[in-house]
């Protein structure tokens, strides 16, 4: 039953936030309704309440949330032997790749079938063998190891071992961490068998990434401080540690930490000012405690191998030896 909201009739719930033309027909929506100004029309065939994420300062994450209002478009175009795939699989599962919002949305087939036609999509073509797949909020997606292993092609290395952290990250227990048990989306395993699964595009570079992956990182600039260092012949640093006083009482949870010589590096993003007073607060209580906290802004990202040398300093000032 169409209900009329005002001067504009509302659309029936079921068709959801986009929906194939022919949908809309068979509910009863009228052409007229179908043309209307608060309808946006991502693709031909398809009709789609407008969408923005005000809440994204990112312009990345902004990117990546059009982008996934475009997928999901796009999904209502596939056929039974057809999947969003690579790229837009990996945003719609909520990895952190980058992706402009306006790229063509990947859509991959099954065997010998017919690749969609539409402007805006691009295609792909794969053994059945060779993919598994999912079904993601009523998307036909491939599963997160496919996904990253349909990354090689596209992705560099660091790229590759970021999104391999977010799809195997193990949602630990610690000092009011959220989602606590929350199952990962894929384990390293799994990578391993989607990437030997077939011949790939990339494989070497995902051959390449496997052995970097960790299950305990929380974010893109987390890993790539920790690549910076470990390649620097540092050792390899803990992730996301909750560290405590002499006493038991909570300190912080530090970003990457070398806890024998009470060495932290933490990462400083955009903040707020309540969030920025916060981290300072948290900085200094580590620093009574007798720890050294190096600090990671954006700007020190530019340069790696000065990164490299304050981190190498502090842990030869704490007896390290290389």
């Amino acid at each position: 039953m169409l209900v009329r909201m005002g001067s504009r009739i509302e659309l029936p719930e079921q068709l959801g936030a986009q929906f194939h033309v022919r949908d809309a027909r068979a509910a009863g929506v009228s052409t007229s309704r179908l043309r209307g100004a608060d309808l946006a029309r991502p693709f031909r065939g398809i009709r789609a309440r407008p969408h923005r994420d005000d809440e994204a300062t990112d312009p990345w994450e902004a990117a990546r949330a059009d982008h996934a209002w475009r997928a999901r478009a796009a999904a209502r175009l596939v056929g039974s032997d057809q999947f969003v795939s690579h790229v837009s699989s990996a945003v719609l599962w909520g990895a952190p790749v980058v992706v402009r919002s306006d790229a063509d949305v990947d859509i991959t087939v099954v065997g010998e079938g017919s690749f969609p036609r539409a402007a805006g999509v691009r295609g792909h073509r794969v053994r059945a063998d060779m993919v598994s797949v999912r079904d993601l909020d009523g998307i036909c997606v491939s599963s997160p190891a496919s996904t990253w292993a349909m990354l090689g092609s596209v992705l560099s290395v660091d790229d590759l071992v970021i999104a391999g952290d977010f799809f195997c990250r193990v949602w630990r227990d610690g000092h009011r961490r959220r989602d606590v048990g929350r199952l990962s989306l894929a384990t390293p395993e799994q990578l391993a068998g989607a990437t030997e699964a077939g011949r790939r595009r990339g494989a070497k570079k995902l051959r390449e990434a496997l052995p970097q992956i960790r299950l305990d990182s929380w974010s893109p600039k987390e890993t790539r401080t920790r690549l910076v260092l470990t390649r620097a012949g540092l050792p390899e640093p803990d992730l996301n540690v909750d560290v405590f006083d002499d006493w038991g009482r909570f300190l912080a949870c530090v970003d990457l930490c070398f806890p024998r010589q009470k060495v932290a590096v933490e990462y400083q993003g955009w903040h707020h000012s309540a969030q920025y007073a916060q981290d300072i607060e948290r900085i200094e209580r580590l620093r009574a405690a007798g720890w050294i906290v190096i600090q990671v802004t954006s700007e020190l990202t530019l340069h790696p191998q000065e990164l490299a040398r304050r981190v190498h300093a502090a842990l030869r000032s704490r007896g390290w030896r290389d």
